[in-house]
């Protein structure tokens, strides 16, 4: 309040996650009427709500941090630990100031409130905020609970503000934070202390429990891609004439195991009468979906715009701190009737490019679909019919596009889909052709453009029709091996394995990135990452399992749900990662050596393809550039003076055939991972491509 000074007694200390979000709370309480002032450099709020004097203050996400008291990365096993003010551990963090501003507020203050986002990350920066810079108020302060910005659900929130009982959420997030530190700091600094050991310059080599299965995910999918052994097929399609009308049906084997077999087919199908044996039409209806968790959000949205993971999330938390969404991070895919579906709909029918669609589901029952995914502290993601205050960026306005109409379609009836299946003989042969599409959008009218389903017209076929057989075509395929994952799919991988959390999972995954792991849209694991997994495996295995992540994230939710045992976990962890640590203190030149093996590989040379055909002296190897990440073939001998380069292919597996081109002399490989594997002299002036461009 004006003239008001911190140090004076009575106010309630308002203590919340984020800057906006402590804007959003004084505009709600306040009616606006709030004021503004800052100390020691951060903004507080201060006003009168409900005969109380409040003052509104914010963190700028985790002010304190896990960490150990040496100033010396170098040194491990680490186990003795304490939270400190986040700019004594990581530079330029910026703590200091919010946390001296907090704490003197908090001298003034006779009560406190609890305004952290509400889950895991929230209720352990709330609580060590109050434990820390408050002087012990984490068991005393109320708690607000709220899942949108919105003025109603904000007054809710405060008017219902109570007392936070055990704090299971804030104990299992201290100790999560704990743990994994425990893990990540010790086998990380194990890791890189031994790459030291090379002659390297320090490089930080890290794993952890949940990076560590994520990236033997990866791994063993690289390893089957890697070793996989093509075996050739071929598949028949058919065109059948009648009058002017075409169809185009595909042989009922899809495999077809020998070429001679397929040209026998085909022989036996030519010039011949086809007649359509079986028609079957069906009547589909497909169900509208449920509304988003945050993993179902971030795979959709990588699916529809490409945005990565860690992009999603970034975009949803503005759209959040903007009260246009509900808070993104939780688990569930429910909508309750507390939502307030009529009042939302009301809202987006105020937007133009919703407007029709939400005013004709007002006419109509609101009763969303409903999926599995619960949470205990948040709705499903869903839109609040807030109008939007500024013109929303590109990512912003793709999310915020995707969750409205992903709102809008669970109250929408189920779609029906039409499909065809047409059985078509050529004597003992049969060919199949199936056709569908939509006859109801239904859900489909809200949501179609991001649905992924295709029509294709059925052609006007009745069982006994004839036709002539226009042509039967025979291509060559290749089995194809399981794709990598990217971004999304790994994602999905480690939620259905109970790996990370639905905060953490996006960051692991650009950890992994970061740490020149895998490279590419598609993860390709690189020298490095492949080493990394392999000397865990050799000489600390549980980090790259998921049971031991599995374990600990079911005993860290037990510690949520009753408030005790995490002093126990604690222990556990720390004689669990102490077994782990002896493996890799026993093997440190042999890890070290296997790290320097695969640093080298990142660094520059990759597979030694053979002697070099120009200056008879060096060796030709795959080189990527620095500059333009592409990948070549050079010669060892570039510095002295050979020129000898070849251009590669940018994608798939480069693996050395072994033998020279009988050509010209110059190292033949076998290119791996397209359509069909291929054999490839690395010399762009072979005499054989000559003639083959003749």
């Amino acid at each position: 309040m004006p003239g008001r000074t911190p140090r004076q007694a009575g106010y309630t200390l308002v203590v919340c996650e984020k800057p906006d979000v402590a804007r959003r709370v004084s505009e709600a309480l306040s009616d606006g009427s709030a004021t503004g002032s800052t100390v020691d450099g951060t903004t507080v709020f201060r006003f009168v709500w409900g005969g109380e004097q409040l003052v509104v203050c914010s963190a700028q996400g985790h002010l304190y941090a896990v960490s150990d008291p040496f100033e010396e990365r170098t040194v491990y096993p680490i186990f003795d630990l304490e939270w400190y003010p986040s700019d004594l551990v990581e530079a330029g963090a910026g703590a200091g100031r919010r946390v001296a501003a907090i704490r003197k507020l908090a001298e003034g203050a006779s009560k406190f409130v609890n305004a952290c986002d509400l889950d895991v990350e929230g209720e352990t920066i709330g609580y060590n905020i109050l434990r820390y810079a408050c002087g012990g108020k984490e068991e005393e302060a109320l708690r607000a609970k709220f899942s949108t910005l919105t003025k109603e659900d904000l007054v809710t929130a405060f008017r219902e503000a109570a007392s936070q009982g055990a704090q299971g959420m804030a104990r299992a997030g201290r100790a999560r934070h704990a743990i994994d530190f425990v893990w990540g700091i010790n086998l990380s600094r194990a890791l890189s202390q031994s790459a030291l050991g090379s002659g390297r310059r320090f490089r930080t080599v890290s794993i952890g429990r949940v990076q560590g299965p994520s990236l033997n995910f990866l791994v063993e999918r690289e390893r089957e891609i890697r070793t996989f052994v093509p075996v050739p097929f071929w598949k028949l399609s058919g065109t059948f004439g009648r009058g002017g009308a075409k169809l185009v049906a595909e042989y009922s084997r899809e495999r077809i195991l020998t070429k001679s077999e397929a040209e026998e087919v085909k022989s036996e199908c030519a010039d011949r009468e086809a007649i359509a044996t079986k028609v079957a039409k069906i009547t589909v209806l497909v169900p509208p979906p449920s509304p988003f968790n945050i993993g179902d959000l971030q795979r959709e949205a990588y699916r529809a715009f490409g945005l990565l993971p860690v992009r999603t999330m970034q975009a949803a938390e503005k759209l959040y701190l903007d009260a246009l969404i509900s808070y993104p991070r939780t688990g569930s895919q429910r909508l309750p009737p507390s939502t307030g579906f009529a009042r939302i709909l009301r809202g987006l029918s105020g937007l133009p490019q919703y407007s029709v669609e939400a005013n004709e589901l007002l006419r109509g029952e609101l009763r969303p679909a409903q999926g599995t995914g619960t949470d205990l502290a948040h709705p499903a993601i869903h839109p609040t019919g807030e109008k939007p205050r500024r013109a929303p960026q590109s990512a912003e306005a793709s999310i915020f596009d995707l969750v409205v109409r992903r709102f809008l379609s669970t109250f929408g009836p189920p779609a029906r889909r039409e499909a065809v299946r047409v059985e078509i003989s050529v004597g003992a042969h049969k060919f199949t052709l199936v056709a569908a599409r939509t006859v109801f959008l239904g859900w489909l009218a809200y949501y179609r453009k991001y649905s992924g389903l295709k029509d294709l017209d059925a052609p006007r076929v009745e069982e006994g029709d004839r036709f002539k057989v226009a042509k039967v075509e025979a291509s060559e395929s290749f089995d194809q091996p399981q794709r990598r994952y990217n971004q999304a799919t790994l994602l999905g991988r480690m939620e259905s394995e109970r790996i990370g959390t639905k905060a953490t999972r996006a960051d692991i995954i650009s950890t992994l990135v970061e740490r020149g792991y895998v490279e590419g849209q598609s993860m390709e694991v690189t020298d490095l990452g492949l080493a990394v997994i392999e000397i865990m495996k050799k000489y600390a295995p549980p980090i790259a399992t998921t049971e031991l992540t599995r374990k600990t994230e079911g005993e860290l939710e037990a510690v949520e749900e009753d408030g005790i045992g995490d002093a126990d976990l604690m222990r556990s962890t720390i004689r669990s990662m102490s077994e782990q640590l002896l493996g890799l203190i026993a093997n440190e030149e042999e890890v070290g050596r296997e790290l320097d093996r695969a640093l080298t590989s990142s660094a520059g040379a990759q597979d030694f393809l053979g002697p070099c055909p120009v200056c008879k002296d060096g060796t030709l190897r795959v080189v990527r550039s620095v500059r333009t990440k592409k990948r070549f073939v050079g010669c060892s001998n570039y510095p002295s003076g050979c020129r000898a380069s070849a251009p590669l292919p940018q994608r798939g597996t480069i693996k050395v055939a072994g033998n020279a081109c009988a050509h010209c002399s110059w190292p033949m490989v076998h290119v791996m991972g397209g359509r069909r594997p291929w054999k490839l002299c690395v010399n762009p002036s072979c005499p054989s491509k000559a003639r083959r461009r003749a």
